[in-house]
């Protein structure tokens, strides 16, 4: 009997120890030794972010990157107006060059339309060389025509107030006809190409 009953002692002890492992099952033990919450606990594993402070750090990210994006905005627009200036800059200098070379080999051309107004200034009156100085003028007018196509215009000067940079005072002469600095004679006309100073003109100058 005394046997039988210590059987029966150990196998509760056996029971209580199945039932205690169970038990313990439920609240298992992590690898540094910190108790995992029972299934549905509302409590985080400590050392784990809070549900707030997650979203604090998501709308901090956000605001990084939406700083940095704004930072590569600014950048592009800025290169992209520097190349636009840099593209017209190039544009205007090239346009330059074009005009400066024209205009050199238009300067000799002057002299020839030069001579030819000198010719019809002294055009005889006879009535023979009138076929003469008819064709003279029609070669005139056409290479006259020929320059204001190219962008070359006359400045005529005569009677506007003298200008140093576009006039080239030869004399200066008293007089009451003319305010003081006023161009009262052409002596060579001057020329613009567009708008810049093909020639200077060769003017006299009121005293």
């Amino acid at each position: 009997m005394k046997e039988e009953k210590q059987g029966l002692d150990d196998m509760e002890q056996n029971d209580q120890e199945i039932l205690a492992a169970d038990q313990a099952a439920e609240h298992e033990v992590g690898v540094e030794g910190q108790a995992v919450p029972l299934r549905g606990s509302t409590e985080l594993p400590e050392g784990n972010m809070t549900m707030e402070e997650q979203l604090q750090m998501l709308e901090s990210s956000l605001e990084d990157i939406t700083d940095k994006a704004e930072e590569y905005l600014d950048g592009w627009q800025r290169s992209r107006a520097e190349f636009a200036n840099y593209k017209k800059r190039i544009q205007k200098e090239n346009l330059d060059i074009r005009q400066t070379a024209r205009g050199e080999v238009i300067k000799v051309y002057l002299d020839v339309l030069d001579d030819l107004e000198r010719a019809l200034q002294k055009k005889p009156g006879d009535s023979g060389a009138q076929d003469w100085v008819a064709g003279i003028e029609i070669i005139y007018q056409k290479l006259k025509a020929r320059l204001e196509a190219e962008g070359i215009r006359p400045m005529n000067a005569l009677g506007m107030e003298f200008d140093p940079h576009v006039h080239e005072a030869l004399m200066k002469e008293e007089t009451e006809d003319y305010p003081s600095g006023t161009v009262i004679e052409v002596m060579q006309e001057g020329y613009w190409i567009g708008d810049r100073v093909l020639r200077p003109a060769l003017v006299r100058v009121a005293a």
